[in-house]
């Protein structure tokens, strides 16, 4: 009986070992070109609810829970949003439960968007209740795409790693969704420090819940050389952005070509986005 129990809590707190996401796949995946732009976006979407004011946080909870007829309307505003970006990173999506009315966000994001490539990361299974998950969306087919659970106090975090490029030194897109508590982002990014720590071409990018100053200096990414967005690139709250809370973070050897926060209030998250340029050299390899 303790055993059955147990593996049911375990599967709703996400801490099974075998990752319980999903993939497009890659039938229909163009192969990654050595173009000199690569746009980049990341996206808070709060499960598709549109929050432009903290009574909402109250006047809308509901909607974390249950499911609301302009849920679809919102997914679609934002799939409008996507469609100018070749890679996505999306945290607070639902993998398709009774809140969402048993949608895959990331899915329906990337078929609405028409971006062939999604991956969805599920990282707290609360069964017909909630599908916390991560989502990659991308149009280039990468080489490889694994997920790691991200260590905390409460399970629940977790990273996605797409490589594209050449084998022997690939371009590394690292999306992530950190916790709130500053001991666990801690330990998380040591883990990602971890895995990045052999890559010279490195995009981290997410919901990181606190500013690039602290990251970049009171944290083991310290150590990475990452290069951030201006200070001034607030996104929470999306109705008066206050906080620099969402990061797109690149190793000095990818060129920033632009970057800003994108006036899109459609989450309690503005999104973030990047245009970047690969080395010349890397580019010669293809």
């Amino acid at each position: 009986m303790y055993k059955r129990i147990r593996k049911q809590l375990n599967g709703m707190l996400g801490t099974e070992s075998q990752p319980r996401g999903a993939c497009s796949g890659e039938v229909h995946v163009p192969d990654f070109e050595p173009h000199r732009h690569i746009r980049l976006l990341t996206f808070n979407i709060q499960v598709g609810i549109n929050t432009s004011s903290y009574h909402h946080y109250l006047t809308r909870s509901w909607q974390h829970f249950l499911p609301h007829r302009r849920r679809i309307e919102n997914l679609d505003r934002i799939a409008g949003l996507l469609r100018g970006y070749d890679v996505v990173a999306l945290q607070e999506c639902d993998g398709g439960s009774l809140r969402s009315g048993y949608i895959n966000q990331v899915q329906y994001l990337a078929e609405a968007a028409g971006i062939p490539y999604w991956y969805q990361q599920l990282n707290r299974n609360l069964g017909q209740l909630a599908q916390h998950s991560n989502g990659l969306l991308s149009r280039f087919r990468p080489l490889d795409v694994c997920e790691h659970r991200l260590p905390g106090l409460i399970p629940g975090r977790g990273a996605i790693i797409a490589r594209y490029g050449a084998e022997d030194d690939p371009l590394v897109l690292v999306m992530m969704h950190l916790s709130l508590n500053k001991t666990a982002q801690q330990k998380q990014l040591g883990y990602i420090h971890e895995l990045i720590s052999q890559y010279q071409h490195v995009v981290l990018m997410g919901d990181m819940n606190n500013h690039a100053e602290e990251l970049l200096s009171g944290t083991p990414l310290k150590e990475a050389n990452l290069v951030p967005l201006p200070e001034t690139a607030h996104s929470f709250p999306s109705w008066r952005p206050e906080r620099a809370l969402d990061h797109i973070l690149v190793s000095p050897s990818l060129e920033i070509r632009r970057s800003e926060v994108v006036s899109y209030p459609m989450s309690d998250h503005l999104p973030i986005a990047m245009d970047i340029a690969l080395p010349k050299g890397y580019l010669e390899a293809f």
